[in-house]
């Protein structure tokens, strides 16, 4: 409310301070710069001028730009402010006959010459008409970048709410979708290894712990983002057979940054949704590289069509696809993805690149 406040106190005083030097440099010295000293008449006539175009320049600003121009009635606009033009010249054109300008202002100019009649000079009325119209322009300038600045703060601040939604509705069906997998892999080990399973169980809690404080946020660090991958991987291991050839590297330690949580793990568990067989030998590969600004994941899987009667099968695909929209949403420009899945080797190959800091 202060920094409201404190904005409309300045926009207020700028007002003031630009036609407080646009009065004194048209309406004050230059007239002054002529060296003879004007009538009375003549400065109540330039104040009423000046009162014209201050007025004219806040009656479009505040009231008639925001309910002709935009809303699409330009020609009302342009016929009010024509007619205020014509307006504004007839009345000067009165005063000068009602006080007698022209005659005033010859002996104020050459007191030692006698005063002729003559025909009105229009070359100061289109001058002064001019001037009107320039208040016009200026005060639809500013009204119009105004309202360009106030649309483009909506559409923004409309898109940053649209692109949070999208995200929180993304995470929503990832981190389902990732313990829907992994509490199947649980309930596969109570049949082969209780004690395996207990095992597993401590770490999907540490994981679900991770899931519940860390995804709240916008961005969590690298180097807890990879303890988390590292849990999923000791986890995934556990359920593998000697038919399934795991190559992993991962780094150590990491200089840390930030990241959005969750984001790297629908790749890595689409290798084992897809890459693992228990009756043909497969091989699965993982390698995660930080360099100074990029994060490079690598992966690659033989093929397997995931059974349908399976909760991974009946779910497949969600994962990856809405890790994939939100590199879209959260990384634009930022990252390539690189996706090979026809080859001779029947391998699904993916090659992630995150620019980082």
């Amino acid at each position: 409310m202060e920094s409201s406040g404190l904005k409309k106190n300045i926009t207020i005083l700028i007002h003031i301070l630009a036609w407080l030097l646009i009065g004194l440099v048209l309406f004050v010295l230059s007239p002054l710069s002529a060296g003879v000293e004007r009538p009375i008449e003549f400065w109540i006539k330039q104040g009423i001028m000046f009162s014209f175009l201050i007025g004219i320049f806040y009656f479009n600003y505040m009231y008639l730009i925001e309910r002709t121009l935009f809303r699409n009635r330009t020609s009302v606009f342009l016929i009010v402010n024509f007619l205020a033009g014509l307006i504004y010249v007839g009345i000067l054109i009165v005063y000068d006959d009602f006080v007698g300008m022209q005659e005033i202002m010859h002996r104020t100019f050459r007191p030692d010459v006698p005063h002729t009649p003559r025909p009105r000079n229009y070359y100061w009325d289109i001058s002064h008409l001019l001037v009107f119209y320039m208040s016009v322009g200026i005060s639809t300038s500013i009204a119009t970048v105004q309202k360009w600045q106030e649309d483009e703060k909506i559409r923004l601040r409309l898109e940053k709410e649209k692109t949070n939604s999208e995200l929180s509705y993304l995470k929503a069906q990832i981190n389902p979708h990732f313990f829907f997998n992994t509490l199947n892999n649980i309930y596969s080990l109570t049949n082969i290894d209780v004690e395996k399973a207990k095992t597993a169980l401590l770490k999907l809690s540490r994981m679900m712990r991770y899931v519940l404080y860390e995804t709240e946020k916008n961005q969590t660090l690298l180097s807890k983002e990879l303890d988390f991958i590292k849990d999923f991987l000791e986890l995934m291991k556990m359920r593998l057979t000697q038919k399934v050839k795991l190559d992993i590297q991962l780094p150590e330690k990491v200089k840390d940054v930030e990241i959005a949580p969750m984001l790297l793990l629908p790749i890595i568990e689409n290798c084992f949704k897809h890459g693992v067989s228990s009756q043909t030998d497969s091989h699965i590969q993982i390698r995660l590289e930080k360099t100074e600004n990029e994060l490079h994941l690598e992966t690659k899987n033989t093929i397997f069509k995931s059974s349908e009667n399976t909760p991974e099968g009946s779910a497949s695909g969600i994962g990856l696809i809405n890790t994939m929209r939100r590199l879209d949403l959260l990384y634009p420009g930022k990252y390539t993805l690189t996706i090979d899945k026809i080859n001779p080797e029947n391998e699904y190959r993916l090659h992630l690149i995150l620019k980082i800091k």
